[in-house]
């Protein structure tokens, strides 16, 4: 398959439009994001925690990881059925609330933000609407302007929740390599949608199943790729750390079975090289999720998400399904 850009889709014209959006998005969002960070060095708070859903849970699952590994926090997420469904008087202090929903909408979401205000936790909202009810009852709304996303499946508001969840570390933390990596994003962002998976692409046009693997800040992409695969070509796509594959998956794969790997050069790197040298010897057919290397490795599965959802668009038509309109989902899921 080729790599040009084809705009034929709403998915394809969406997520090229995640470099333009993550780079306005940093501007406009200066002072709030100046505002949280002297916010969360003033309560020194012990955790944090996140409450979301579908792709906005695994934006969240990526702050988790840079919040440990960057800032040495522990980050909680959590089910919001505990307090829409189960009622649970959550006992949350010392800590911070972090939603992530692209249309803030979501009631049971909405519920567990308003337990934690009641509780006198601070509540930040990271959503694409903000005059969403979510939006309005938090404390801190940070908006991702990223304009209309009419296809189902969302890539502009997740690569935009992504890299606002980075930005937030950077802020509180003050990396210096975090933040010279978050000014170039647009542009490596940018370049990684000019990236093709040609030879990985034609397998996945006639598989069935495949895993996709991460380990560290790369886990949470490589769970949104199997996801849109999901959505977008009704794959069964399942995601697992580069260490847990060992374990139980292993005894799935065979001859030729398709796996997506999802690595940067950072402290994982040789421990999942050994995997991936282990499948291959089990006789799957091992890729390397294509990417722009950023100036923080922390950074770069945000260049591998944006170059994936090129080739996920791609891999849909050639399945002969339209990656706008699936099967059985809609735009927004309202859940309780």
């Amino acid at each position: 398959m080729s790599a040009e850009r084809n705009h034929t889709t709403l998915m394809a014209a969406e997520t090229a439009e995640a470099p333009q959006v993550v780079a306005r998005m940093l501007v406009q969002n200066r002072a709030e994001l100046a505002e949280l960070g002297k916010l969360v060095r003033g309560r020194a708070p012990t955790h944090f925690v996140t409450c979301a859903r579908g792709s906005s849970d695994h934006a969240a699952s990526y702050f988790k990881y840079l919040s440990e590994i960057v800032l040495g926090v522990p980050c909680c997420s959590m089910g919001a059925s505990v307090v829409s469904i189960y009622d649970a008087p959550l006992k949350l202090r010392d800590t911070l609330l972090l939603t992530v929903s692209q249309s803030g909408q979501s009631p049971d979401i909405i519920a567990f933000q308003d337990q934690a205000r009641r509780a006198g936790v601070p509540t930040i909202t990271i959503t694409n609407d903000p005059q969403s009810p979510l939006a309005r009852a938090a404390d801190l709304c940070l908006p991702l302007g990223a304009g209309p996303e009419r296809s189902v499946a969302a890539t502009k508001t997740f690569i935009a929740s992504v890299a606002m969840l980075a930005a937030i570390v950077e802020v509180i933390g003050g990396d210096d390599s975090l933040h010279a990596g978050i000014a170039q994003l647009p542009e490596a962002l940018d370049r990684a949608q000019r990236l093709g998976a040609s030879e990985f692409e034609d397998v996945l046009a006639s598989s069935m199943s495949l895993f996709t693997l991460g380990r560290g800040p790369s886990l949470p992409i490589a769970q949104e790729a199997a996801l849109k695969l999901k959505e977008t070509s009704g794959l069964h796509a399942e995601a697992f750390s580069a260490a847990e594959v060992m374990h139980g998956p292993m005894e799935l794969v065979r001859q030729s079975f398709p796996i997506l790997v999802f690595s940067s050069v950072d402290a994982a790197a040789s421990a999942v090289e050994a995997t991936v040298a282990s499948l291959r010897g089990a006789g799957a057919t091992v890729a390397q999720a294509p990417y722009i290397k950023t100036s923080n490795p922390f950074l770069d599965p945000l260049t591998m998400i944006q170059a994936f959802y090129g080739a996920a668009e791609r891999i849909s038509r050639s399945r002969g399904r339209n990656p706008d309109i699936p099967r059985l989902l809609k735009k927004i899921t309202q859940t309780r």
